[in-house]
């Protein structure tokens, strides 16, 4: 019988520097996710953490990842060849063949929130996937922004909206994601579209909040709700806000759910 705790080795293929605190590491595994699922990384007699899937493919798989405690940093010090454990994947995952797929889709993200939609934004890049898609990514500053040449390139078929909270350089806007949710026409849309929104917490709410007065309905917003996930299989209740469970009813909600998760 499979262990669902037991974490596989895994070797470091690359390292890439995305901005000042974040770094795509891609390992070699044949762990196929679906997108916005995460994993728990961890290195032994150190420790784990859970973090989003980023991008995948054949016998690959990307994480984006922010030194901010002792796991990260401790990831941080691997370089190419070495290992790392993983196991999973865990959580529900966009539910993009049921309810994106075809569809015009509205993605709002802040800071590395743009990782959870990373691999759906380049499938629908890559394979034509949506009717259409409407990006609007915002930043704190110049030195957070990551996934750069990607940003560049998904100006080429989707309509983008790019942002620094205060920060002025060609080419991006200045001001919060919720200045810009009022720019997109979501009545042109007709009732074929979904708003996918992931960032920090606060931004989500605000953000969640601003697209709803707009005239969206609630059950056309998602969002990736990732919490204090530790087992990941739903035993320790680390997660557990009221009776849901993040790391098996999440980490993505219908906004409709999410409004009434509060810490």
């Amino acid at each position: 019988m499979n262990n669902p705790l037991r974490p596989v080795a895994c070797e470091i293929l690359d390292i890439k520097k995305e901005s000042l605190l974040e770094y795509t590491f891609k390992v070699k595994t044949d762990i196929v996710p679906t997108h916005g699922q995460f994993l728990q990384l961890s290195i032994p007699k150190v420790g784990e953490a859970p973090i989003s899937v980023s991008a995948y493919g054949d016998g690959w798989m990307d994480f984006t990842i922010r030194s901010v405690g002792k796991v990260t940093d401790e990831i941080f010090q691997k370089k190419v060849g070495d290992t790392l454990f993983l196991r999973g994947p865990y959580g529900n995952g966009w539910p993009f063949e049921e309810k994106f797929k075809g569809k015009n889709l509205v993605f709002i993200t802040g800071g590395t929130g743009l990782a959870p939609v990373r691999s759906m934004l380049n499938a629908c890049y890559e394979q034509d996937l949506a009717k259409s898609v409407t990006l609007i990514s915002g930043f704190k500053n110049e030195d957070g922004i990551v996934f750069r040449d990607e940003l560049d390139k998904w100006k080429n078929k989707f309509t983008t909206y790019y942002t620094l909270d205060k920060d002025k350089i060609d080419g991006w806007e200045t001001g919060f994601v919720t200045d810009f949710v009022s720019k997109i026409d979501y009545k042109s849309f007709g009732d074929d579209y979904e708003v996918i929104i992931v960032g920090p917490p606060l931004m989500m709410k605000f953000t969640g909040i601003e697209v709803a007065k707009l005239g969206v309905p609630e059950e056309k917003i998602w969002v990736s709700f990732e919490r204090k996930m530790s087992c990941a299989i739903g035993k320790c209740g680390h997660c557990r806000v009221d009776e849901v469970y993040v790391c098996l009813d999440g980490p993505i909600f219908n906004y409709t759910q999410a409004k009434n998760l509060i810490d």
